[in-house]
């Protein structure tokens, strides 16, 4: 009870302090609306657009179902939600434009890197994995880092991460991932020993969780935050040539993270901290910006490298395979209503365009069936037509008709079948057309990346806190799991099980912990 009453007293100085703010578009976004008006913008009308008396606003003594404003209000009230995101549930996002730095014309035709200087608008999404849509932005999570490109031949979707590396290399991990993540079925809480069982059992997911557990587990903030887009994707230029590049996006304010102590403090003071810090800064003209690269390698290369290059699990050593700077990306625009621009922003890694085939591994693959049909279960069956998922610089030319709206203007009378002798949209024929290559992949196995990561990468300082950090979620776990925990950080190096190992025991000298 004294906790809770210090929290609250916490919160309502907190709040203090925030009112006495200057500039803060988030705070004020209402009152911003008003200033922007010159008095009540219009006559209230039903659904069908019909005007509301003022007595329809009062139900008392009165026959509900005569009142169209009350049967709207109620009725769409309870259709407000559409099924959450099983991941990615909370987000931020914005919108802005991608420009073009540097030529790679040599190496890919698509026309969103046509010539230097060249802007694409695009939509972004930042989102940690694991937290539901009311839980805090500053969980020690894994980020989703998205980005919508509305090119001038469609919407090319980079669905990325904010760590260079993914979980799992087989994609039929992935729906138990999720469920380990997402909670225990009967408590329907986080459960770390089904989590410690799953990562034990998948090594190869040590890699990016040893990165989650340390210093960048906890991004400050999604203005820096860095993105990758995890895959090795296929391009191709105009002569047919293939070469294979993978996405990285740098934050131009620098890269900065938050130790678990500050994270605690702001999840009880800020849960939408992170939220909170990209609306603000955009509304007030201070546009975050990121500039991408990308590291490029030859058929050649691929097939020279001594490991799988397409194993998500894995990076490409920057040392071999170099960054080369694309362009940058920048965000001017806060969404104008959270629902229609960012709840309904729907990805999809099979948006792809001319110059860029895809990607040939497992994973990439599976994601291009599960994010389009997570959409279709979200969002409908022409969530396409949704206007912020609509590719708005190409005009769709579809065989698809009808369905749950949204329809627009459902094709009109174009004919609905294809072939036709009646006029009908038809294909193009791409020239030297390539089709993504098909690559063969063994068993995930990269302790060597995990190791290299805990020992030139991390600091003195952050291998202590890391330890610290996983030490937290194991110290519950059943004393098997533990013991096959420090097994398999042993295997990455011995200096890492030998100190989680020192950890436990002394954990379980203090709490008299013997669980089986």
């Amino acid at each position: 009870m004294i906790l809770k009453l210090i929290r609250f007293f916490i919160y309502i100085i907190l709040t203090a302090v925030m009112a006495e703010a200057k500039n803060d578009p988030v705070r004020d976004q209402i009152a911003l609306f008003k200033n922007s008006t010159m008095g009540p913008i219009g006559i209230m009308t039903t659904a069908a657009g019909a005007p509301i008396d003022n007595d329809d606003t009062v139900t008392l003594n009165k026959r509900l179902l005569y009142n169209e404003y009350f049967l709207d209000s109620l009725t769409h009230l309870v259709r407000e939600r559409m099924p959450e995101r099983i991941v990615h549930a909370k987000a931020g996002g914005a919108f802005g434009y991608f420009e073009v730095t540097h030529d790679i014309t040599n190496i890919c035709k698509a026309k969103l890197f046509s010539k230097v200087g060249k802007r694409t608008p695009i939509a972004a999404r930042f989102s940690p994995v694991i937290v539901s849509k009311g839980g805090v932005d500053t969980a020690r999570d894994a980020r989703g880092f998205a980005i919508k490109f509305y090119t001038e031949d469609g919407n090319f979707d980079i669905a990325g991460f904010n760590t260079p590396m993914y979980v799992y290399k087989d994609p039929i991990h992935f729906a138990t991932f999720v469920r380990v993540i997402k909670g225990n079925p009967a408590t329907n809480i986080f459960d770390p020993t089904m989590f410690w069982d799953f990562v034990t059992l998948r090594p190869e997911s040590l890699h990016m969780f040893l990165l989650v557990f340390g210093d960048r587990g906890i991004p400050d903030g999604y203005r820096h935050m860095p993105g990758f887009g995890i895959h090795t994707y296929q391009v191709v230029n105009k002569h047919g040539q293939k070469h294979f590049v993978r996405f990285h996006f740098q934050p131009d304010l620098g890269i900065k993270n938050l130790r678990s102590e500050e994270a605690a403090r702001l999840s009880a003071l800020d849960p939408n901290y992170a939220i909170r810090d990209l609306y603000v800064a955009i509304g007030n003209g201070k546009f975050p910006s990121w500039t991408v690269y990308i590291q490029v390698l030859t058929y050649e290369d691929c097939k020279n490298a001594g490991f799988d290059v397409f194993d998500v699990t894995k990076i490409l050593p920057l040392d071999r395979y170099p960054l080369r700077k694309l362009g940058r990306i920048v965000l001017n625009k806060n969404p104008r209503n959270y629902f229609a621009e960012i709840e309904q922003l729907a990805y999809c890694p099979g948006n792809l365009v001319p110059g860029i085939p895809g990607a040939p591994d497992k994973v990439f693959e599976a994601r291009v069936l599960a994010y389009r049909d997570a959409q279709y279960y979200r969002l409908g069956g022409n969530f396409f037509k949704i206007p912020v998922n609509c590719p708005i610089r190409s005009k769709p030319l579809t065989y698809n008709r009808d369905g749950q709206p949204p329809v627009l203007d459902n094709m009109k009378d174009i004919p609905n079948y294809y072939p036709n002798s009646f006029n009908g949209p038809v294909p193009y024929k791409e020239k030297n057309r390539v089709e993504v290559i098909e690559v063969y992949q063994d068993e995930a196995n990269n302790y060597e990346q995990a190791r290299d990561l805990y020992v030139n990468e991390f600091s003195t300082e952050e291998r202590s806190r890391a330890i610290e950090n996983i030490l937290y979620t194991l110290k519950t776990v059943p004393k098997p799991i533990q013991d096959r925990t420090v097994k398999m950080f042993t295997r990455i190096h011995p200096d890492l099980g030998n100190r989680i190992r020192e950890g436990l025991q002394t954990n379980r000298t203090l709490t008299g912990n013997s669980i089986m």
